[in-house]
């Protein structure tokens, strides 16, 4: 990539930052819009890439070599006038996890002929953290892998890190079936719940999909997951691979390495979830070099220290209460976070500021949002974040705070961020408070914190 120019729109996405510091390591000249600052934009800055804060059909430089877009920019978007741009002037397009694959693999427009081993991280919840703990372990033992992850890693400051070997690590999406762009020679699926329901038809569509993704695993390649899930056991039985179950790696065809009597230590992050992720991640990592000592993959993620908007630690409000964010967005991410919230915080009252995520999302899963919420010991509902979709008023956050409050849950609507802001400085320190979320809802934390 050395010399081509690469411009992409929404480029302060959290895999499309990744994705441009790649190129710009391997020695591209990058440049890129989005709608706002971010993290991610200041990383970019760091990194040498241009960033321009709003869409500009003029910004696309005349002699750009591929224009990379992110799902959200679609016709009628904010920025679908760059793409056409684009088109103008001839520039090939590939949406991010076709650029991410194709660079992966080393196919078009990137024969640069690298043989990297891809290791695909998947599933509806937990990837983001497998993701950052198998590359922690990798960097730790001295695999010097290649990263790309959906989060700000707190171990190494970044969502990307460049590696000098043949290991490349990458969470990768199921939705649109974005994750059947690799063919990996090691997929971890963490879990498989009915998510993205915008795209999916039902729970047999979106199983399939995963058992689609074990189809494309390579020949000799292995499949990391807990089997006696029930609907990891539906997509194993749907994929037409010839699989062999074991705990450990197995020889000819494709395997089947159970996660789930993994033993780990005590972890810096809190939740059986993430003592799951932790699972999922040593037996990744023992898959792919199994000469480690486990003593040292153990060692490793004992000292995680998790990635940005994963319970991460914001500070204390203005009146005392301690103040977490999530990226939680999925109904059983919810309640495993609030879990993990008591769990960590015994003696505290856990209050959630949740900003739902799709409208489809929310209306499809809409009984399971309203049940997790339910169980903090209170909770505020923003409106409902659309993002790439249009508004539906038949989907509210005051129907679903009354819909968790039949439930037996303290579950009020709250305006928005101004508002969520405003009640976040009451909280006092018998509180620990949680902004929740896709969006942006971590906004309003760091307004109130900043106070």
């Amino acid at each position: 990539m050395q010399g081509k120019r690469v411009y992409m729109v929404g480029i302060g996405g959290i895999g499309m930052s990744a994705l441009a510091q790649l190129f710009r390591h391997e020695g591209a000249m990058v440049s890129g819009s989005d709608r706002d600052e971010s993290p991610t934009t200041h990383l970019l800055r760091a990194a040498g890439v241009e960033v321009y804060i709003g869409h500009v059909a003029t910004q696309v430089p005349e002699d750009t070599d591929l224009l990379v877009y992110t799902d959200a920019i679609v016709e009628g978007s904010e920025g679908y006038a760059e793409r056409v741009k684009a088109r103008e002037l001839g520039i090939p397009e590939l949406n991010y996890f076709e650029a991410l694959g194709a660079f992966a693999h080393g196919r078009a427009p990137f024969a640069h002929g690298r043989g990297h081993r891809v290791v695909a991280v998947a599933g509806a919840n937990g990837k983001t953290t497998t993701t950052a703990m198998l590359a922690k372990i990798l960097i730790d033992t001295g695999c010097n892998p290649t990263v790309v992850v959906g989060s700000i890693v707190s171990d190494f400051h970044s969502n990307f890190k460049a590696g000098a070997g043949n290991i490349f690590v990458v969470e990768a999406c199921e939705y649109k079936r974005h994750f059947l762009t690799f063919q990996p020679s090691v997929l971890v699926i963490t879990n498989i719940e009915l998510d993205h329901t915008d795209y999916f038809t039902d729970e047999a569509d979106y199983i399939h999909a995963f058992s689609e993704a074990i189809d494309t695993v390579e020949d000799a390649g292995d499949i990391v997951t807990n089997p006696h899930d029930a609907n990891v056991a539906k997509a194993i039985a749907g994929s037409r691979s010839r699989l062999d179950h074991s705990e450990s790696v197995g020889e000819g065809g494709k395997s089947v390495v159970d996660y789930s009597n993994v033993s780990v230590l005590e972890l810096l992050v809190p939740g059986e979830f993430n003592r799951d992720n932790a699972r999922a991640a040593k037996a990744a990592a023992q898959t792919i070099a199994p000469h480690i000592p486990e003593r040292v993959i153990d060692q490793s993620l004992a000292s995680f220290r998790g990635t940005w908007r994963r319970f991460e630690y914001k500070g204390v409000l203005p009146s005392g209460a301690h103040l977490y964010d999530d990226y939680a967005h999925h109904p059983s991410a919810i309640e495993k976070t609030i879990q993990a919230a008591r769990e960590k915080f015994p003696n505290k009252k856990t209050v959630v500021f949740f900003h739902p995520h799709l409208y489809s999302r929310t209306r499809d899963l809409f009984g399971d949002f309203a049940k997790a919420l339910a169980t903090a010991d209170e909770a505020y509902i923003l409106p409902v974040y659309a993002a790439r979709e249009p508004h539906d008023p038949s989907v509210s956050n005051e129907e679903l705070a009354k819909a968790a409050t039949k439930l037996g849950g303290t579950v009020h609507a709250i305006d928005g961020m101004e508002a969520t802001t405003k009640k976040l400085k009451t909280l006092g320190s018998d509180t620990v408070a949680f902004t929740m979320g896709a969006g942006d809802v971590y906004r309003a934390g760091e307004a109130a914190l900043q106070s």
